[in-house]
């Protein structure tokens, strides 16, 4: 099984990233690359990074020519802004899950694995444990976006409405987690029935509402277009996580106490960028686990 790993990533993640790419070098198993998707301003940058199972590529070879960043007046320069004919101005969580649906169209592989930059692998993991023969894992919370961020809902509905589903599904399942897994033919498959379904490009038709989850939209497309086929659906989750600063101290304890919880199929750990643990103490905690 070859396997893409993409993680879309920005300049202000990039310590973070780099630490992720040090925990993929070091625990990633298997035959894999690793893509870096990033904005046409931060390829410099990223390029650091790069090496012989690792490769950056700019948006500017995914997105079409009408899609384009810019820096956010209201920001003062400091974030920036996509901006097209065809949307809303969009900002780079928007832009991220774009370039992360393209890469399915720009690469060869069985599977494309999705790991945010703030992820860290702590165990040794090959992708190919994922296929059950020809049916590949797929993240699934059933019903899980019910008591979710009021988010979760929007992003069901917009997921139906390019997709030609019923605005809200019933259960309405979560898809959503930092370490996803999906088979790059069915993500070829789900742009060609979204550019079908609309009669539009996939990229405007996605951009055409603000609320986006291509987890969402992916999952939707495989239990209600596919019927499940070539999947089985799991509720564990690849990486243990802390989404909130509230859930546990910030300080070395609590960043123990985090690691305690990790599950023994688990293989990496999230904190979120907004949690205030330092990168030092995540590494310590990350590469002190006891392989499974």
């Amino acid at each position: 099984m070859k396997t893409a790993v993409m993680t879309a990533s920005y300049a202000g993640d990039f310590d973070r990233c780099a630490l992720l790419c040090e925990s993929v070098d070091r625990f990633m198993r298997g035959t894999w690359h690793h893509h870096i998707l990033v904005e046409r301003a931060d390829v410099t940058l990223f390029r650091r990074l790069e090496g012989p199972k690792r490769t950056v590529i700019s948006e500017a070879e995914l997105f079409p020519a009408w899609l384009r960043s810019f820096p956010d007046p209201l920001s003062l320069g400091r974030r920036r802004i996509w901006l097209s004919p065809f949307s809303a101005p969009l900002r780079g969580w928007h832009a991220q899950q774009i370039r992360r649906l393209a890469l399915a169209r720009h690469v060869e592989a069985d599977t494309l694995l999705s790991i945010d930059s703030d992820v860290v692998l702590v165990r040794p993991f090959d992708p190919a444990s994922l296929w059950t023969g020809n049916s590949l894992r797929m993240f699934r919370a059933d019903n899980g976006a019910v008591n979710a961020t009021p988010g979760h809902l929007a992003w069901l509905a917009h997921a139906g409405r390019i997709l030609g589903l019923p605005p809200r599904p019933d259960p309405a399942h979560d898809y959503i987690s930092n370490m996803v897994a999906w088979r790059a033919d069915t993500a070829r498959a789900l742009l060609d029935h979204i550019e079908a379904c609309t009669g539009k490009g996939w990229v405007r038709a996605v951009i055409s509402s603000r609320d986006i989850s291509e987890c969402m939209i992916y999952g939707r497309f495989v239990d209600e277009i596919l019927l499940g086929a070539g999947h089985h659906a799991d509720p564990r989750s690849l990486s243990h996580v802390i989404w909130f600063r509230e859930t546990f101290p910030q300080t070395p304890e609590g960043l123990d106490q985090f690691m305690r919880g990790l599950g023994p199929d688990q293989i990496a750990i999230g904190v979120q960028s907004f949690v205030d643990h330092p990168l030092s103490e995540i590494r310590r905690a990350a590469f002190s686990v006891t392989p499974g």
